[in-house]
């Protein structure tokens, strides 16, 4: 009701309600290039392909909104912007010139945009020629060079739309072009994954009391999400008191926000990336060979005894990739650093080295409650599908990044609001 309530306020005020149309619009123009197929594709072959093959394309669907596995324009979605960004980002870390670059404020992050930009288009290109020569080789209509250039040009270029499309929603609407784009191929599979379950529910697959403890689970599950989305352990920060000429400055009291899920979905989408990776060879070797039966039935998240041993890897790959990517986006070094030039410390902790021990025995206690977390639900979904016999594909991976662009949004709607009422009063 407070999420209603806020955009109801927003809707009254001109600029937001311009700044939210224009939103929808590109999410619209987003959902109509999902449903334009790329030229040069066998639609039975490709329907033949994807037949019960969840687990495999699970993450280039998730992405896609469905559009990867009926082969459209935006078909390979924005998994290399995500790609790209995430390797400019540890390269910020090993490369010298890129860390000055991202330490130059603005025109230094407008530059390594522009790399991420340029890397996108590249990795694109080449999961476009993957894609086609490799994957779907056997849905192409015609194997010669200029459909095949064609197949993987459209495909390029719809990656790059995306890539400009989100970048106009940064900066002419409301929240993260990205994750907005990210969230609208979320929420436009939910349709038919309904559709799907009443369809099971009509012909006495599904009983009503199962439909029912799966819809209160889920709610448990989004609150659930909510809650460490949001939560965070505050640790407490001192300033001390110095005289310049004859004003006194410090002395106040604030706190340093460290928050649960540091590493947001990240680490879900880095183990299912690299659990995908053997079932996406089998399509390159053959579905008959002995390679692809082993991983099939050893490997998959629909394969017998599979499904387990797939579930126990990416909870161990979760939890590793939490713990690796909250080491690459928090420095307790550099926060002690910090906290010392400008004349503060932690009560009862001395500043440098024990500060930076503290702040780090703290990120650990609290990350492993996030890496538990995700963990649990990622792999969620499969116990419940297991035990209730429930097929629903809008599984925990799904939920977790709905329910935090929802939040990130509302969040960047109320600060817009924020800023209007302050712009007010000042006139």
């Amino acid at each position: 009701m407070e999420m209603l309530r806020t955009i109801s306020k927003a809707w009254k005020i001109p600029d937001i309600r311009k700044k939210i149309i224009f939103t929808m619009l590109m999410l619209v123009v987003f959902r109509i290039g999902s449903n334009i197929p790329v030229p040069g594709i066998d639609r039975t072959v490709l329907a033949d392909l994807f037949s019960g093959n969840y687990g495999l394309f699970e993450l280039f669907n998730l992405f896609s909104g469905g559009s990867f596995g009926n082969m459209t324009i935006f078909a390979l979605s924005i998994t290399p912007y995500i790609t790209a960004s995430i390797i400019l980002q540890l390269l910020t870390i090993a490369v010298p010139r890129l860390e000055r670059l991202a330490k130059e404020g603005m025109e230094g992050r407008k530059k390594i945009t522009q790399y991420t930009r340029y890397l996108t288009v590249v990795l694109a290109f080449v999961q476009a020629i993957g894609v086609s020569v490799g994957m779907f080789r056997q849905a192409l209509i015609s194997t010669d060079f200029f459909s095949v250039a064609v197949i993987v040009l459209v495909l390029s270029a719809g990656t790059a739309f995306l890539m400009w499309l989100g970048e106009q929603i940064n900066e002419n609407g409301i929240g993260n072009g990205i994750s907005l784009i990210i969230f609208g191929g979320i929420i436009a599979r939910l349709p038919s994954a309904i559709q799907t379950t009443w369809a099971r529910f009509q012909a006495g697959e599904l009983g009503f009391l199962t439909i029912v403890l799966f819809l209160l689970f889920a709610l448990a599950v989004i609150v659930g999400i909510i809650m460490v989305q949001q939560g965070q352990r505050r640790v407490p920060v001192q300033y001390a008191k110095r005289v310049v000429g004859r004003k006194m400055y410090g002395g106040q009291s604030t706190h340093i926000p460290l928050k649960v899920n540091q590493a947001g979905v990240i680490p879900v989408i880095f183990a299912m990336a690299l659990l995908q990776f053997p079932l996406t060879i089998t399509y390159f070797v053959g579905a008959d060979s002995d390679f692809a039966t082993a991983i099939e039935k050893w490997l998959s998240p629909t394969g017998s005894p599979g499904v387990w041993v797939y579930a126990v890897f990416n909870v161990i790959l979760i939890m590793f990739f939490t713990y690796f990517y909250t080491s690459v986006t928090f420095n307790p070094k550099e926060v002690s650093d910090n906290m010392k030039q400008n004349g503060g410390f932690i009560p009862g902790i001395r500043p440098g080295k024990a500060t930076v021990e503290y702040l780090q025995k703290v990120m650990n206690r609290i990350t492993f409650v996030g890496a538990v977390f995700l963990a649990l639900v990622a792999i969620l979904p499969t116990i419940v599908s297991e035990f209730t016999g429930m097929d629903f594909h809008f599984g925990g991976t799904s939920l977790l990044i709905a329910v935090g662009v929802a939040l990130d949004t509302m969040k960047q709607l109320e600060q817009q609001m924020v800023m209007r009422n302050y712009k007010g009063f000042l006139k």
